[in-house]
């Protein structure tokens, strides 16, 4: 009998992941969320989880909050996100002026 595959660790509040057809067939697009919470109070599949979330865009910044039934061996935690690009704007008035 071959061992049985190790289980996912748990998903918190913070965890930032990517969600892309292994852990979905609606992921046809890969997308990146920030883990709001697990929603335990759902029954589910052995192995699935419903999960709250925020999609973040490009930026990093969030687009929409989401609830979404994701298979768990599939999502792919990630150690950074997206790389927020912030605009250093300076004043093209000089103070005395």
């Amino acid at each position: 009998m071959p061992p049985k595959p190790a289980n996912p660790p748990p998903l918190k509040a913070g965890d930032l992941v990517r969600l892309t057809r292994a852990a979905s067939p609606q992921f046809v697009r890969p997308i990146t969320v920030r883990i709001i919470r697990e929603l335990t109070d759902r029954h589910t599949y052995h192995g699935w989880a419903w999960i709250e979330a925020y999609e973040l865009g490009p930026d990093g910044e969030a687009r929409a909050k989401r609830e979404l039934f994701v298979l768990r061996e599939g999502v792919g935690l990630l150690t950074s996100g997206p790389t927020t690009r912030r605009s250093t704007r300076r004043d093209s008035v000089r103070p005395g002026r």
